[in-house]
């Protein structure tokens, strides 16, 4: 691997295996039960945490990604994504002159192993923020340590929407969106550019996000178009690798829609077993994390079915607010990787900068001064910061409100795969739940004057 001055480092997993994201809730009181407080909390951390800062020689930042595993595929692309935007940001001096190191761990190996490399990424490495992570269950997980280790965190892609409804923490944020935008956006468009559907099948990962997005899903459907029948409800393991069983079940059901959140590399494979057994002739598919999966399954991916990009992230938006900014980020990212740019390297490069801005702001507010922990945490609050194709605002209550992009599929002899046509863009707060309310209760509340508001769809150009 390529060495520079401003190094990159990788700590590798020390659990062999990959185990499946499992029961958050339960396991995370565990986990925490064992960690203790006050002094043990505190061990390992920089003296500048709990006093005067002192202008560090470099930012040791942890990040946690999926590096093996079938999720690597989405998550390799966020770890390469991170070393070219430091290597650009160390290159134009760093945050306010100091460089930034990121220290990678793999989320691979399962929560109990995140929640290790959490602790010693704050207690023995020292790292002065981190960036967490892929799986919800780690999430939830680390959310509450966040504030146990006072240590500035970024909830840089997990997906569940209870981490803010459930909780309440000082030193947690999260710079992009959660499931409830993501979901009900797709929701709305299926509801608007095909509202005849009748039944619906859902097939999704077992476990917290697979969950959540479906009772999500589920609550909105049944408030704005009540009667739908629901033929199945299937939750393979999370890692599954033959799908034969329930595309044979769905075959056989023959639902009108099936809706599945699945994403990685679960999701490539259920394209592609589907695919081969042509049950996308038969039910319209609704894949709201299917932009990251484009490439790698190619023209599998027929025309005519429904996908999202976990936020408004795709190449080729129809109106960024930076057309230049968007296309820079593209065309560096695909010279440097050979491929192009999914949703995980956007929320990467929202967490880069949201913490650029946070350290800025924090900076500023203190007349040049650095930091301390607290006062850095706190700059996160209400901090609107710019991403690859328009800003991001982190509410009061640590959620940022990100835009989502809904379209469909069609191709086009200029790509190898599937590309969006008839996109929407949603304006954050018209998906989002508001600030201290709970998401189904909010969704429960939905009226049908809300397609009415709808933007209008835009081609393919």
């Amino acid at each position: 691997m390529r060495k520079s001055p401003d190094r990159t480092d990788f700590v590798p997993a020390t659990a062999a295996g990959a185990a499946p994201l499992a029961a958050p809730l339960s396991r995370r009181g565990m986990l925490l039960g064992g960690l203790g407080i006050g002094g043990l909390a505190l061990a390992g951390r920089p003296v500048h945490a709990q006093g005067a800062a002192q202008k560090p020689a470099e930012i040791k930042l942890g990040i946690a990604t999926y590096l093996s595993g079938p999720a690597s595929v989405f998550g390799v692309p966020a770890r390469q994504a991170a070393d070219m935007l430091f290597d650009e940001l160390n290159a134009a001096g760093g945050i306010a002159g100091v460089k930034v190191r990121p220290i990678f761990v793999d989320e691979g190996p399962g929560v109990d192993h995140f929640v290790g490399e959490y602790r010693r990424l704050v207690q023995s490495e020292g790292v002065q923020m981190i960036f967490a992570g892929i799986s919800s269950a780690d999430c939830l997980a680390c959310a509450p340590l966040a504030d146990e280790l006072k240590r500035p965190t970024l909830l840089w892609d997990c997906g569940t929407q209870r981490i803010f409804e459930d909780g309440s923490y000082s030193y947690a944020y999260r710079p992009q969106a959660n499931a409830t935008p993501e979901v009900l956006a797709a929701l709305l468009y299926l509801l608007k550019m095909k509202p005849d559907f009748r039944s619906l099948a859902v097939v999704n990962q077992d476990y917290a996000w697979g969950r959540d997005s479906w009772e999500i899903w589920r609550t909105g459907m049944n408030t704005l178009k009540p009667g739908v029948r629901v033929s199945a409800e299937l939750f393979p393991r999370f890692g599954a690798t033959d799908f034969s069983s329930e595309i044979t079940r769905l075959l056989a059901l023959r639902p009108d829609v099936i809706f599945s959140t699945s994403w990685g590399g679960d999701l490539d494979t259920f394209i592609r077993q589907a695919a081969d057994r042509k049950l996308f002739e038969r039910s319209t598919f609704v894949l709201p994390l299917a932009e990251s999966s484009l490439e790698r399954v190619g023209k599998t991916l027929p025309a005519g079915h429904i996908i999202g990009a976990r936020g408004d992230h795709w190449f080729l938006h129809p109106s960024p607010a930076d057309a230049e900014k968007l296309k820079n980020f593209t065309e560096n990212y695909r010279k440097r990787f050979n491929s192009y740019p999914i949703y995980a390297t956007h929320h990467m490069a929202q967490a880069v900068s949201a913490m650029k801005a946070g350290y800025e702001k924090a900076i500023a507010a203190k007349g040049g001064q650095w930091p301390t922990d607290a006062e850095l945490t706190a700059a996160f609050r209400g901090l609107t910061f710019p991403s690859l194709t328009g800003s991001v605002t982190i509410r009061e209550d640590g959620q940022g409100l990100e835009d989502q992009l809904i379209g469909t599929t069609t191709h086009s002899d200029r790509y190898p795969f599937a590309v969006m046509t008839d996109m929407v863009v949603f304006p954050a707060a018209s998906v989002t739940t508001p600030v201290g309310q709970k998401s189904t209760d909010w969704l429960k509340g939905l009226k049908p004057d809300v397609l009415e508001k709808m933007p209008q769809p835009v081609a393919f150009r």
